[in-house]
């Protein structure tokens, strides 16, 4: 069953279309519930409150302790509350249409890694009881992490041995190998494919929504925390293989934030760099690149001319 949900195509793969249904109305009651583009949803609600302690939704509650775990887990390089920041870059309703890459790529300031911010304003959020702890202020966006966190959650709920849950292009699989194929944000041919069984795969790039901000600057949705400003790290693309989709969409984001020379070190299971130039690379499994110390860690699948 595919059906449009978060801005994009999400997915349920299983042999039980009344379980496929039932999840897919779940996640378009969390797409409700969770979208900071509904005034009335739980996330617009919690960030417009100015109590310092909210009581919220148990999914709420693992949503934001995944905020948390993540910035956490990158040392804030991967910020869910630099959402201020981000409607003031231009991104204050979803966007349908997205600046061509190349040009944005040609309009770009220099290439740089991103950092964390010294602000750690994830650092003052907790969940005690169902009740979020953070500053007034503090505002969430939900954006890749809540994608990976209800991948994770509906491929869980279903019992069945074989089921595959790709929420807005983070996939959960379980039972016999698939085949997965990551798009080029260049708009060509799918640059690679993964045959991926019980684990996860989640995509992360500055290809979609992007867009000239109100200098004619191009802006895209993943920022520097240490700016606040959306960052061009020289990697425009990252495809991130883990154990679940929460942790594949974590470390996608960090590699594409990390830029070339940091950017392996976030895919320890396996993944795809996609470069500026439109060279990609892939990254095996870190057991396999220790275990076959001749062969380089890091393989060069660059086409012979780039896509168009």
């Amino acid at each position: 069953m595919t059906f449009r949900c978060f801005g994009a195509t999400c997915a349920v793969l299983v042999e039980d279309p009344a379980a496929a249904a039932a999840a897919r109305r779940q996640l378009e009651a969390w797409h409700q519930r969770f979208s900071r583009f509904i005034p009335a949803s739980e996330l617009s609600r919690l960030n417009a409150d100015p109590r310092p302690a909210v009581p919220v939704s148990p999914t709420m509650a693992r949503l934001v302790e995944a905020v948390v775990a993540a910035a956490r887990m990158t040392g804030g390089l991967v910020d869910a509350t630099l959402l201020h920041e981000l409607e003031a870059a231009g991104y204050r309703t979803d966007l349908r249409a997205s600046l061509p890459l190349r040009l944005a790529l040609r309009l770009a300031p220099p290439r740089r890694a991103a950092g964390p911010s010294p602000a750690r304003r994830w650092a003052e959020i907790g969940v005690v009881d169902g009740v979020v702890h953070r500053p007034p202020g503090v505002a969430i966006d939900s954006g890749g992490l809540g994608k990976g966190l209800f991948a994770d959650l509906i491929a869980e709920s279903l019992p069945h041995a074989v089921a595959a849950v790709d929420c807005a292009g983070d996939l959960r699989i379980r039972g016999p190998r698939r085949t997965v194929r990551v798009a080029d944000p260049f708009g060509g041919a799918p640059v690679h494919a993964f045959a991926i069984a019980d684990g996860a795969v989640a995509t992360s790039g500055i290809g979609r929504r992007s867009w000239l901000d109100a200098r004619g600057r191009p802006a895209h949705h993943l920022l520097d925390p240490a700016t606040g400003a959306p960052a061009f790290t020289g990697v425009v693309q990252a495809s991130a293989l883990a154990p679940t989709a929460l942790e594949a969409e974590v470390r996608a984001k960090a590699a594409v934030l990390s830029g070339p020379d940091g950017a392996s070190a976030w895919l320890p299971h396996g993944g795809l760099l996609v470069l500026d130039d439109g060279r990609h690379v892939v990254l095996e499994e870190a057991a396999e690149r220790s275990a076959e110390m001749t062969t380089p860690a890091v393989s060069d699948c660059a086409s012979s001319s780039p896509p168009r």
